[in-house]
């Protein structure tokens, strides 16, 4: 089975699956020097981890193991592997869907490739798989922490609330940094759509507005699922990263998100409403609406993009199936499902867009290792 390897110098491979063992990730191409302690790994964790009315009930403790890569609580430079035991599995929950193949789910498209399938949650193709990301993403950011591109003097930085962000200004009244100047890379990711109803930026912690929380209740109660569209701003990212003409910095961030199950699409800056801009418009430069990459690569500005997130396909209602014989039934998915992702996927987008600018760091060539 190939593809389950992401980046070309920090390099993610993730394996396992959903109701099996455990699940787990393997980093190589992490330098040497960053610490990294198991603690490391907990808030990612608790911010991914089920909650509410709306999620799935499954509870696994996600407690890292770390077998290889790490010493006196920093990396070796060597790979580095996280193993992520599954506790809270119940492969039993789905035993009479072994001969069917669930709409919305790649069980079908498995078994057509590989003449077999893990019928226990969908295997690989479970969202289980992503916790392994997150591990990596851990690990990702810990890179972009103490592995940075210094500002030059000449790249221009967005304006932070109206505020310099050193003092200092250019000749046209743009804030620049002083050159060699470094600020940590940020990134933000919250729902601006969920089941169908447009909200102010909700984070992975918010509260939910009323309307869309009694929508949700609805639809749960109704047995069905919901979408959503979220969005990333990633910010203080150097100008200057991303590798032409294949290996654009938007390429590789669309390939990274869209590899998360759920996604099925991904736009960046004013996406498909520049369709509707004339160039004047769109060239505003007071205005991001290419999203922070020009010619694939970033340009100082705030990277922006959205990502449309599908209704969860496992549903309590009633819904034909094929089976393997090539009838059709009716059947109700049973199970611990969730009723929106917009929350838990959040994690999932953060983590791979560290992996994907930590790749990219690396890969520029001028990046320095801070003194840690």
């Amino acid at each position: 089975m190939a593809g389950n390897t992401f980046g070309t110098i920090f390099r993610v491979t993730t394996f396992g699956e959903s109701h099996g063992a455990a699940i787990g990730v393997v980093v190589d191409g992490c330098p040497a020097g960053i610490p990294l302690e198991l603690e490391d790994f907990t808030a990612a964790f608790n911010t991914a981890r089920p909650s509410g009315t709306f999620e799935t009930a499954r509870q696994e403790p996600n407690t890292p193991e770390i077998l290889s890569g790490v010493f006196d609580g920093k990396t070796l430079g060597t790979p580095i592997a996280v193993l992520l035991r599954n506790a809270d599995a119940r492969p039993h929950d789905y035993e009479a869907l072994k001969d069917l193949y669930r709409p919305g789910h790649a069980d079908f498209a498995y078994e057509a490739k590989y003449r077999r399938r893990d019928w226990r949650g969908g295997g690989r193709a479970s969202g289980r798989e992503a916790a392994a990301r997150i591990a990596a993403g851990v690990i990702a950011k810990k890179v972009l922490a103490h592995c940075s591109i210094p500002y030059s003097a000449q790249y221009p930085v967005c304006k932070t609330g109206g505020k310099p962000l050193d003092g200092s200004t250019s000749a046209d009244g743009e804030n620049r940094l002083q050159h060699g100047t470094t600020l940590p890379i940020t990134i933000q990711t919250s729902a601006i759509e969920i089941a169908g109803i447009p909200c102010n930026p909700i984070s992975a912690t918010d509260e939910l507005p009323s309307e869309i929380n009694s929508k949700l209740a609805s639809i749960k109660q109704a047995g069905d699922s919901a979408g959503a569209i979220v969005q990333c701003t990633v910010r203080n990212v150097p100008a200057g990263l991303g590798e032409p003409v294949f290996d654009k910095l938007e390429a590789e961030l669309a390939k990274a998100v869209l590899s998360i199950g759920s996604v099925k699409g991904i736009a960046f800056g004013a996406g498909f409403q520049l369709a509707r801009m004339s160039g004047s418009e769109a060239n505003a430069v007071d205005k991001n609406h290419h999203g922070g990459i020009a010619g694939g690569i970033s340009d100082g500005k705030d990277i922006v993009f959205q990502a449309v997130i599908k209704p969860v396909p496992s549903i309590a209602q009633e819904q034909i199936m094929e089976t393997a014989s090539g009838d059709r039934i009716s059947h109700a998915i049973t199970g611990r499902h969730d009723v929106c992702l917009y929350r838990r996927i959040m994690p999932v987008i953060d983590a791979m867009v560290a992996i994907v600018l930590a790749d990219m760091m690396l890969r520029q060539g001028t990046a320095q290792i801070l003194k840690v």
